[in-house]
């Protein structure tokens, strides 16, 4: 799947002006058969304005406090499996090469959870997916279906036999002990 962008600034003279329209394309790992993630936009920092609408300073997939990212994720269903003779060295280097950040917040012993200090407002917009919790605690959602995660350890399951797209805003928070 491709993104559309259309991002906007100001020139010189303060009038608002479309500054890009182009396609994202989707960015794919042998490790994660069937996701595909787009980038759309984010900043490590509050952004000034005006802008002119260059893309902000930004560095792995999770901002940190102070910071957001708005992007796409798909996940595949769970029914879609690593093939066997998959190189899990040259995978995982992959995914630190694609998606900076993502290997260190999951939990080898239990695929697909993850913690980030993140508040992440998520927002189905097509299929269905099960959001994990501790203790195997689930909720589905469905198109158009939304979830706040406030930092919370969380797995996300695609039970179903197609696609799940999800539109994510993710804000940099403060976690204390």
């Amino acid at each position: 799947m491709q993104v559309r962008r259309v991002v906007t600034g100001q020139n010189a003279a303060g009038k608002a002006v479309f500054v890009s329209d182009e396609r994202l394309d989707a960015t794919t790992l042998s490790l994660l058969p069937g996701a595909e993630f787009h980038s759309v936009w984010g900043s490590d920092a509050i952004v000034p304005l005006p802008t002119d609408g260059s893309p902000p300073p930004m560095h792995g997939w999770f901002p940190p406090v102070g910071g957001f990212r708005f992007a796409f994720f798909t996940l595949g269903p769970d029914t879609v499996t690593l093939p066997a003779d998959l190189d899990m060295g040259a995978a995982l280097a992959e995914l630190a090469a694609k998606l900076p950040g993502m290997a260190d917040v999951m939990e080898p012993g239990h695929p697909g959870m993850h913690t980030t200090d993140t508040v992440d407002v998520d927002l189905v917009i097509s299929g269905e997916v099960w959001l994990e919790l501790d203790d195997g605690a689930q909720v589905l959602l469905k198109a158009g279906d939304c979830v706040v995660q406030n930092g919370t350890r969380h797995a996300w399951r695609n039970k179903s036999g197609a696609p799940c797209t999800l539109a994510v805003v993710l804000v940099g928070a403060q976690r204390t002990p």
